[in-house]
């Protein structure tokens, strides 16, 4: 049975953020995620999760200056120690938020860089974030992200992603498979999850064009979906979209889900 998680980075953005765990549970949501926790206590995001008995299901290790327009620095050689730094971060609040999930974000290629060197990096950094989650029930993930949103991304299609998972050589670390993203990189995506099933460790979706919930563009997720759970598939599916308008009122895709 598909389980699908809040993204409150951008749903229910009608209200502040520590309000939206109670709108997602009121929706129907058992768990949720969201980019980045870290401009709150952990144990006051954990009591909005507990109150709302929701499952905090993931979040990003922190990604460099976002704000900045960085989106990433996992795959950045002259950033290991921050990277380093913040993968104890994340640890930390992932075991106050009980959350089982981490994703790294690549970032953005760096001209004064070579391939090997930002490639390597990367898998240095997977093999790093998967050794801190050792003695833990954590999955590592790496994302892959269209270069239409942002241009440069590192880690754009598939095969990228998970090339870079198999050379880290650790069984907790997977793809995080975003069909949105995916769609515009490569299309194809129900055959390109069938032969990457075995590596996948979360879905992400929306729907192309616009990245609006599904059911307002391209993407058959009333095939896709029935066809993930078929193969099997027990993890989460996050909803990293943005509502077309109200969220509550464009739920109407999920609720044979919720």
């Amino acid at each position: 049975m598909t389980k699908l998680a809040a993204n409150i980075s951008m749903m229910f953005t009608e209200v502040d953020f520590l309000d939206r765990f109670e709108v997602a549970a009121k929706a129907g949501f058992k768990g949720v995620e969201y980019l980045f926790p870290y401009d709150y206590p952990a144990e006051q995001i954990k009591e909005k999760l507990d109150q709302n008995v929701l499952t905090q299901v993931l979040f990003d290790f922190p990604a460099g200056d976002w704000d900045a327009g960085e989106r990433g620095i996992g795959a950045l050689p002259d950033r290991v120690g921050e990277f380093q730094d913040g993968v104890g971060t994340a640890v930390e609040y992932a075991r106050v938020l009980e959350c089982e999930r981490l994703t790294v974000l690549a970032g953005k290629a760096n001209s004064s860089k070579t391939d090997v060197a930002m490639q390597q990096t990367l898998i240095n950094n997977l093999k790093f974030a998967s050794n801190a989650v050792a003695d833990t029930n954590t999955t590592i993930l790496l994302e892959a992200i269209n270069t239409i949103d942002i241009p440069g991304y590192y880690v754009s299609h598939t095969d990228q992603s998970r090339a870079a998972v198999e050379a880290a050589e650790a069984d907790n670390v997977k793809v995080q498979y975003d069909v949105y993203h995916m769609q515009i990189m490569e299309g194809d995506v129900t055959r390109a999850i069938d032969s990457n099933l075995d590596v996948i460790g979360h879905f992400q979706i929306a729907d192309n064009p616009g990245r609006h919930e599904p059911g307002t563009g391209e993407i058959n997720y009333d095939f896709l979906l029935p066809h993930i759970d078929s193969k099997r598939y027990e993890g989460w599916v996050g909803c990293e979209y943005i509502p077309s308008g109200d969220t509550s009122s464009g739920l109407g895709w999920a609720a044979r889900y919720l």
